[in-house]
């Protein structure tokens, strides 16, 4: 003789874990079917809520009752059978082929009409609770974004810190998250490279592995990183109120390289100078290769004059070029006495543009609050209300960015002034790094052009780094001898070099924030 399913079910994980409800249900089926001699042949336990289609423990017992494999199912409650009515009305189709349906804890007799209606009664309540209960969630989220906090759990890089806070920066995986994208942004990084990079300065998914490919195109995409709060269902974005991890140039820049809107050329470095020497003839990257224990540098274009070289031989052409970024104890404090003089003098610019900034942001929200108010008016579509609120967001992220150079020193100049002074102090020191990487790095922000013709090495320095040095090209042969400075003259000039190219910097960096 046939018995019957049993089918208990909670809404979520945790309540399946601590395991109360489901015991209480599983009691309640008990003693019903021993009260009505019931014989129960297999249990159906469920973590996942009535409301939504597509249960698979559910569909399963279904299937089984379709079959014929049981006389019916017993479980405690209508609702938590089915609080939506679709599969109200697949068990009512059971019920009418003469599938029985028990309920423990409700005393209703579905073969009666009586009993039919207070079933449907019940079930059509219990599908309203669940709408009702599903707009209110609804209303509690939209009204979390609008206050510029982020509902659910932190992305990588930052730090949950309860509901009604907004999230902050994970002092781990922060600026890990943060160096990504600046690799990323150079264009010589594939996802699956930049994954095993980061992977080994330290970077680990919640889990504890790498971050996969698909996680970090997650992460490069998301405005999160910027300051915006991106609904991905709704397509609508929010300012949030959590800190930026990166600025509004690299996020884009990153964006452009996704797209494929800008080149993306993967390299692996594995020769000190690789991809930094070109044939000063053609223009062509130098071809390295490694040769009865010596690395050489050679072109291959066949109409060039023959250039080939050793890799010592750039290294002493490398040191004899940095020999003129050498300056004593009292050179260095007069540069830096003098760099923090005019530094001094534009706080009173700052002021002045931190004001003007703060105006522009002021508007910007003005006018986010009558687009919402022409929206709600119905005088604007969703369409349009979403394009260009987004808009506007994305112009209030450049100019909170540009407050944000203006705050940390004068629109960057103090940064680009302290990375300036970094550079030329290791300079001195740049060939006899070990670390080939990071020679590489500097190399690339202090030259113009590092080039070979026939056996001589030609660095052509940038600004400001030229200043320092007699001519625009240092070759491998013997130094050109020229006129010494004195050493509050060299001092002066490099002063004036740094604070000339902060300022271009400046320049450049307001404008992709613009």
């Amino acid at each position: 003789m046939k018995g019957y399913f049993a089918y208990i079910r909670v809404s979520t994980v945790k309540q399946g874990e601590k395991g109360s409800s489901l015991q209480e249900q599983k009691a309640a089926i008990e003693a019903y079917s021993r009260r009505h001699s019931l014989s129960i042949t297999e249990w159906f336990e469920e973590l996942e809520t009535a409301a939504k289609q597509g249960r698979p423990v559910f569909t399963r017992m279904l299937k089984g009752l379709d079959l014929g494999v049981a006389r019916g199912v017993i479980t405690h409650k209508i609702d938590r059978s089915a609080r939506n009515l679709r599969d109200w009305a697949t068990l009512g189709e059971l019920v009418d082929r003469g599938i029985e349906l028990h309920f423990a804890h409700e005393s209703i007799d579905l073969s009666s009409r009586g009993g039919r209606l207070s079933a449907d009664i019940q079930a059509v309540v219990a599908a309203d609770y669940i709408r009702n209960l599903r707009d209110e969630v609804k209303k509690g989220i939209n009204g979390r974004l609008k206050q510029g906090l982020y509902p659910l759990g932190a992305p990588i890089g930052y730090l949950d810190n309860g509901g009604g806070k907004p999230k902050t920066i994970d002092p781990v995986r922060g600026p890990l998250i943060a160096k990504a994208f600046e690799l990323y942004a150079t264009g010589s990084w594939s996802l699956d490279s930049l994954g095993q990079e980061l992977f080994s300065r330290g970077l680990r998914s919640k889990a504890g592995r790498h971050v996969t490919r698909t996680g970090l195109s997650t992460v490069l995409n998301n405005p999160f990183y910027i300051g915006l709060i991106r609904v991905k269902k709704s397509g609508e974005t929010f300012q949030g109120v959590h800190e930026p991890l990166i600025g509004t140039a690299v996020f884009n820049r990153v964006r452009a390289i996704l797209s494929g809107r800008m080149t993306h050329k993967v390299h692996s470095h594995s020769f000190r100078y690789q991809r930094m020497l070109k044939c000063c003839t053609c223009g062509r990257s130098l071809v390295v290769s490694r040769h009865k224990g010596h690395v050489y540098y050679r072109c291959t274009t066949r109409t060039c004059p023959t250039t080939c070289l050793r890799e010592e031989a750039v290294d002493d052409a490398l040191r004899l070029a940095v020999s003129s970024f050498r300056l004593s104890e009292k050179e260095w404090a007069a540069v830096e006495s003098d760099v923090e003089t005019v530094l001094a003098d534009r706080n009173v610019d700052q002021t002045t543009e931190l004001q003007n900034i703060s105006l522009a942001i002021a508007a910007i929200d003005d006018r986010i609050g009558r687009l919402t108010d022409a929206y709600i008016d119905r005088v604007v579509d969703r369409e349009t209300y979403l394009s260009r609120k987004e808009q506007l967001l994305n112009e209030r992220v450049e100019l909170s960015t540009r407050k944000a150079l203006w705050e940390t020193g004068g629109g960057g100049i103090r940064s680009r002034v302290e990375k300036s002074i970094e550079l030329i102090k290791a300079l001195e020191i740049l060939p006899e790094l070990a670390n080939d990487e990071k020679l590489r790095e500097i190399l690339r922000d202090t030259t113009s052009n590092f080039s070979v013709c026939r056996k001589n090495v030609v660095i052509a320095w940038a600004n400001p780094f030229a200043t320092l040095v007699s001519s625009e090209g240092v070759a491998s042969g013997a130094p050109e001898r020229v006129k010494p400075r004195t050493s509050s003259s060299k001092a002066k000039h490099l002063v004036e070099a740094i604070l000339r190219d902060a300022e271009a910097y400046r320049q450049k960096v307001l404008a992709e924030a613009a």
